[in-house]
């Protein structure tokens, strides 16, 4: 189904679907993302707006890995 929808759109734009697909890629990567990487970011960024100022917490391992040498 993919291949075909990509095979007309090449195909309207008189180009490859190689050729289509790599614009395709390219258009696609060339614009950053806005949006906050981790969900502690996006709540940080969501409360802000309302002026909430939540403060950072230190991240660090909840507890100690399980020795595995034998």
């Amino acid at each position: 189904m993919i291949e075909a929808r990509l095979r007309i759109r090449a195909a309207l734009h008189g180009r490859s679907m190689e050729d289509a697909a790599r614009d395709i890629l390219r258009s696609a990567l060339s614009t950053e993302d806005p949006r906050p990487r981790d969900l502690g970011r996006a709540i940080h960024a969501r409360f802000a707006a309302f002026g909430v100022d939540l403060p950072d917490i230190p991240r660090g391992p909840s507890r100690q890995p399980p020795d595995l040498a034998v």
